[in-house]
């Protein structure tokens, strides 16, 4: 039963499909012995990797590469006792001739070998062999690769052989076959790494797992990545948890014994440590070495994969468990191990004290790293611990987890621990405390749409610390006062309340409270239609100078979104690329989710709403972005679905409407109730339209011109006699005085073709709506189309187009429109910096849609992407 097992498992990790990636160097290599001889000077190719790196992956490519080849295929067997001869009997299957009959025979090796000799040598056609998986190859099969590897030089042979090089001790029988061959003229290495962590992320596709993360997990071994992507990382893949049982039932009860406490005591294996706690003979510790599960890293240990501990961790029987982490945790504690480690063993081991101290000390330990995650989770883990701590210690705990969490973007998890920590300061009589718990309250509830009892708590925030005079945490409550009455249209109050927060920061030092009253401040001044571009500036540069990771990620994405608002859209790209990077080197979650909504907010003004679409889905996938992040998405998500014609749209808008209404902000309302006006205009329910329209027009009276020309635009459009709220930006301007062809030029150079084409459509002449009409097609905006159309009609038009044009439609390879401007410009050569010139766009945002290309193509490079594309017609650029 155990060498059945053996088996399959092997089977599962080397003959799965798996997309070839950074693989070009050895089918290039491949093909050129092929070549060699193909003209009569055989080779015999060794194809060393590790187990699931893709070795039969690359065979089978270049089977496919050469079809007018004889190939014969044979295995070793993972049996414990394999069969003499496997592979051989294998190919004489298909081979036939005499090395079949001789094989029916039961004739000496000697002949065998010799026969088989003789018929690949055979001129006029390639013979290719391949045998895989030769590290559990018998010694019989071991002397036929010697035997033809001495005598392939005049045959028109190609002999390939897989082996797995992360098992083989140094007294292997393979390891000496391989020091022999190594001398012979006709034996060539052919060497297969892991993947990179860019191919990686290739390879796990749209699975929405976190790339890095992944590639640590899986090290980069192919069949690891595909099965993690298709199952998530939430635990370790069947498939992979039943290949990993099979290595290890294959190792001496001694080994196994070991492997599991190295497993349980985690990423880094200290040997002292682990010959404390094991015993670990040095006979246990050579056996696991020369299997390859367990690689020497500097003075210590380590798995070769993570997933492969995680698979041998998860199988220790539970009641073992317990007591190997005791002894673990003893260990590490007389040789000084850090408290995250300890704070781990010590709750897997069940000891309550330790755990709680130790899981403290580390998370205030992470928080001054600033690593946000790795805080919470101790944090969280301490709570769990805390029975019977005194009040401010466990206060404390609830504060500082309240605080972590919110950076994480989640919010409700920060609003819970943060009424913990309240209640438990008051009990303390800590009047400081509370008014700083009061106002990051008010900033969570801010972020779950609950707009009341946000600007409730950031008054009462104020209302307690101010008689206590000037303090950081009254500098905070100005600050979040101010961003409260900014965000609510009260803009002279939020400039009054942000130079107060200045003057605290300024007096005590406190360069955050600064940079954030100076960033609300900037708000303020741009809501007003000043430049406060200076002031967002200047708090980002005290952000990032100060390593203030929340104000940076505030500041970039207070930057980038104004920009996009006043469609500047190429002096917004490096606050997007920057911000993003910035964020997510500080995983500071919250304000990384900001800047990738708002950047779906930017592809869908510009026309790449496929690129929107997907960004959002990817946004909505992960674990919970907070109410107010996913605001903005599901908004842009509904308004792209309507424009579309699907019939979902109306699930993403009344979502929208619920919390933006809840936020009571006219920041959030607005754009919500526009999108909501256009829906209906879609429909042709202009009365539905009308009032929506109406809605937004009440609450943009403190909106910027770009806002208020927007209203004004829908409220004529849908029929409204209302006129703007003052004055509007320039392109709005053209279209309420009738100036339509104006606009849409204007709206055409600022890159926006969606509302270029509205402008044409109601310039209503027969010029305009054939313009309008293309527009539409090309962005696939179905529902603008057919009312294109139908005015089309009414004016008694001939020669109406019905739907798109060939080459306007649907991809064939699913690229977008940006992304096919980016394979027409590699085709013709340009490096990424010149393409991002040429494109108005960063060279990181071009080195996105280039990988995004090659990954649609199954292209390895640059240059087969440029050929496959001109072998497909799909560029018009000259090669």
């Amino acid at each position: 039963m155990t060498s059945c097992l053996v088996a399959l498992a092997a089977g599962v990790m080397d003959t799965g499909p798996v997309p070839l990636l950074e693989r070009e160097t050895q089918l290039a290599s491949l093909g050129e012995y092929a070549g060699e001889a193909s003209g009569g000077d055989g080779r015999l190719v060794l194809v060393a990797g590790e187990a699931g790196v893709g070795k039969s992956a690359l065979v089978e490519q270049m089977q496919q590469d050469l079809p007018d080849a004889s190939w014969y295929w044979g295995a070793c067997d993972g049996l414990f006792t394999p069969r003499p001869l496997g592979p051989l009997f294998d190919i004489a299957a298909k081979l036939g001739g005499e090395l079949l009959d001789l094989c029916r025979a039961d004739a000496p090796r000697e002949s065998l070998f010799s026969a088989l000799l003789r018929q690949i040598s055979e001129p006029g056609q390639l013979h290719v062999l391949v045998v895989e998986d030769v590290h559990w190859a018998d010694e019989a099969t071991i002397d036929l690769l010697r035997f033809l590897g001495r005598r392939l030089r005049q045959a028109p042979a190609l002999l390939i052989v897989t082996y797995r090089d992360d098992g083989l001790t140094p007294t292997h029988p393979l390891r000496v076959a391989l020091g022999d061959l190594a001398t012979q003229r006709t034996v060539r290495r052919v060497s297969l790494p892991p993947l990179t962590a860019e191919a990686t992320a290739v390879l796990a596709g749209d699975s929405g797992l976190p790339a890095a993360a992944l590639y640590r997990l899986t090290g980069g071994n192919p069949f690891y990545v595909t099965e993690v992507a298709a199952s998530g990382m939430g635990e370790v893949p069947p498939s992979a948890r039943d290949a990993t049982a099979a290595r290890v039932a294959r190792l001496g009860a001694g080994a196994r014994q070991v492997l599991e406490v190295a497993a349980l005591m985690g990423a880094r294996i200290e040997l002292a440590v682990l010959e404390s706690v094991s015993g670990c003979p040095p006979t246990a510790l050579d056996e696991l070495l020369g299997s390859g599960l367990l690689v020497m890293d500097g003075g210590g240990l380590r798995f070769r994969h993570e997933i492969v501990r995680l698979a041998v961790a998860g199988g220790v029987p539970a009641h073992r468990r317990g007591p190997i982490h005791a002894r673990i945790l003893a260990a590490l504690s007389e040789a000084g191990g850090d408290d995250a480690r300890l704070a781990f063993h010590a709750e897997a081991a069940g000891d309550g004290p330790a755990a709680l101290r130790h899981a403290s000390a580390a998370a205030y330990q992470a928080r001054e790293l600033a690593s946000h995650r790795e805080a919470a989770a101790q944090f969280e883990r301490a709570i769990r611990f805390s029975a019977g701590l005194d009040g401010v210690r466990l206060a404390g705990l609830y504060d500082g987890l309240a605080r972590e969490v919110a950076l994480l973007d989640r919010w409700a998890d920060s609003a819970a621990a943060g009424e913990q920590a309240l209640a438990r300061w008051r009990e303390a009589g800590d009047r400081r405390r509370e008014g700083d718990m009061l106002r990051h309250l008010s900033r969570a509830m801010w972020r779950l749409c609950r707009g009341a009892e946000s600007a409730a708590l950031a008054e009462a925030a104020v209302t307690t610390l101010e008689p206590l005079g000037p303090s950081p945490e009254l500098g905070w409550a100005y600050a979040n006062l101010a961003g409260d009455h900014m965000l609510g249209g009260h803009v002279d109050e939020a400039i009054d309340l942000a130079g107060r927060a200045q003057a605290i920061a300024t007096s005590l030092g406190l360069p955050a409270v600064l940079s954030d009253a100076l960033n609300t401040e900037g708000c303020a001044v741009a809501a007003q239609g000043g430049d406060g571009l200076g002031q967002l500036r200047r708090a980002l540069d005290i952000a990032v100078t100060g390593r203030l990771g929340d104000q940076a990620g505030r500041a970039f994405t207070n930057i980038y979104t104004i920009y996009s608002a006043q469609r500047r859209f190429a002096e917004a790209e490096p606050y997007y690329t920057d911000g993003v990077a910035y964020c997510d080197d500080q995983d500071i979650a919250t304000y990384g989710t900001c800047l990738r909504g708002e950047r779906a907010i930017v592809l869908e003004r510009t026309g790449r709403w496929a690129e929107s679409a997907a960004l959002n889905a990817e946004l909505l996938r992960r674990a919970g972005p907070s109410p107010l992040n996913r605001l903005a998405l599901i908004n842009t998500m509904g308004l792209i679905r309507a424009r579309t014609g699907e019939p979902d749209a109306w699930d993403y808008l009344d979502q929208a409407a619920a919390d933006a209404d809840g936020t009571g902000e006219p920041q959030q309302i607005v754009p919500v109730r526009l999108a909501r006006a256009e829906a209906y205009w879609l429909d042709g329910r202009l009365a539905e339209a009308a009032r929506e329209a109406g809605l937004a027009d009440g609450a943009v009276d403190r909106g910027d011109d770009w806002e208020r020309g927007a209203v004004a635009a829908w409220l004529r459009r849908s029929g409204s006699d209302r006129g703007p709220r003052g004055q509007v930006a320039e392109p709005y301007r053209r279209e309420l005085d009738g100036d339509l062809a104006g606009a849409a030029q204007l709206w055409t150079r600022l890159g926006c073709p969606y509302p270029a084409g509205l402008a044409l459509l109601d310039a209503g002449d027969e010029p305009s709506l054939r313009a309008a009409l293309q527009i539409f097609t090309d962005l696939g905006a179905s529902a603008a189309a057919a009312l294109t159309r139908q005015r089309m009609r009414r004016r008694g038009m001939r020669s109406i187009p019905v739907g798109p044009r060939t080459a306007t439609r649907e991809h064939p390879l699913g690229l977008t429109r940006r992304e096919r401007e980016v394979l027409e410009l590699i085709h013709a050569g340009l490096t990424n910096a010149e393409i991002a010139e040429r494109l108005f766009i960063s060279a990181k945002t071009v080195d996105h849609h280039v990988s995004a290309v090659l990954a649609k193509l199954d292209a390895p490079t640059r240059g087969a992407a440029a050929s496959q594309a001109a072998r497909l017609g799909l560029v018009t650029a000259p090669d």
